[in-house]
């Protein structure tokens, strides 16, 4: 990890560039013509994301969330058992610390070697085109790498809160996953085994994207599939953001009132070799509203190679990828930053050719 110690560039902080006044963006946000956001990239707004009632019968919440892994990688629940009164809670006390003094916030600047704490970049090629967006990374799962100094101690509330918060989200991954086991045709508890079990991992990203005098050139978040298992994303309700790749073209989620935005990560698609699909996104920023998320991303236990199942590998569907630990994959992440799907396909096997 010798490479990752620290970052190529001195570190701008997109809120200071935001609250500056300025026009006009720096040109190392602004994205080629192909990548920005445009009205003929965003799909008809009566499309969007499948919306399931975990309050519903099992076997239906089984089928209808198989269903909505394997079409889009991408669903919404709704009575998903989180308070919440808490969601609002953590987003407002991640509110405050974004609003802080920078000097505050900046005593939690973070490196790449571990990417925990403030950042405003994801990637360490010297001169890369950045994205308009600064977040704050933790650890919360397993309690052995939580690191008490990289929780902000402003707000008073957001440690307690955090806490209580992402306690919760373990729990909603893990029974999301006896779900997603059901939908494979497997035991309730295989993919949860897969990950190494009670060894899961879990960390938590919240996202903070300023205002944006040119949002027409620039994302808050580059076009990407996440490294883990499964993300469970809270998001603003009212400042839409987060795009979806379906079908060649980008759908913009609509998003429900206290709902969380599930989407199935690299490692899943690994492990039902290539049945639950990671499917790309990325995040249009605003000229009017800022914008916060918090990403909680659900991890295997990093040291344990994860391939697919054995028994979702079959004479007419042979493995698609090769074995990989989370630590070796996400060391791949770190250095470059989002970009596309490109990890987890080079990840497939090649078929070898057939002589005849």
């Amino acid at each position: 990890m010798d490479c990752l110690q620290d970052w190529p560039e001195p570190i701008v902080r997109v809120q200071s560039l935001s609250e500056s006044g300025a026009s006009t963006i720096p040109a190392r946000y602004i994205k080629p013509p192909n990548d920005r956001p445009s009205p003929t990239s965003i799909s008809n707004c009566h499309v969007s994301i499948p919306v399931i009632d975990m309050s519903a019968d099992p076997e239906h919440v089984a089928r209808v969330v198989s269903s909505a892994c394997r079409e889009w990688g991408f669903f919404q629940v709704v009575n998903h058992g989180v308070d919440p009164k808490l969601m609002r809670c953590a987003r407002n006390t991640w509110c405050g610390f974004f609003h802080e003094p920078m000097e505050i916030k900046q005593q939690y600047a973070n490196s790449p070697k571990t990417y925990e704490g403030y950042g405003s970049r994801l990637g360490t090629k010297k001169g890369a085109l950045l994205d308009w967006g600064d977040y704050y990374f933790l650890h919360v799962h397993p309690p052995s790498l939580i690191n008490q100094e990289k929780w902000p101690a402003l707000p008073s509330s957001l440690r307690p809160t955090t806490d209580e918060y992402t306690q919760e989200l373990l729990k909603l991954c893990r029974r999301l996953m006896r779900v997603l086991s059901k939908g494979l045709g497997l035991k309730e508890g295989c993919l949860q085994e897969a990950f190494g079990g009670d060894k899961d991992g879990a960390c938590l990203r919240v996202n903070f994207y300023p205002k944006c005098p040119q949002p027409d050139l620039t994302l808050g978040l580059s076009p990407h599939s996440d490294p883990g298992g499964m993300t469970v994303l809270q998001v603003d309700d009212h400042v839409k953001g987060l795009q979806v790749r379906k079908d060649g073209a980008w759908v913009t989620v609509q998003p429900v009132p206290d709902s969380f935005i599930i989407n199935i990560a690299d490692q899943i698609e690994v492990l039902s070799n290539g049945a639950y699909k990671s499917v790309e996104h990325r995040v249009m920023v605003s000229s009017t509203a800022e914008r916060l998320s918090m990403a909680f991303f659900y991890n295997p236990c990093s040291d344990i190679p994860l391939a697919p199942i054995p028994q979702l590998v079959m004479p007419d569907r042979p493995p698609l990828f090769q074995p990989m630990t989370f630590n070796e994959y996400r060391l791949y992440i770190r250095k470059n930053g989002p970009k596309g799907k490109s990890q987890v396909e080079s990840l497939k096997i090649v078929p070898k050719a057939v002589h005849v």
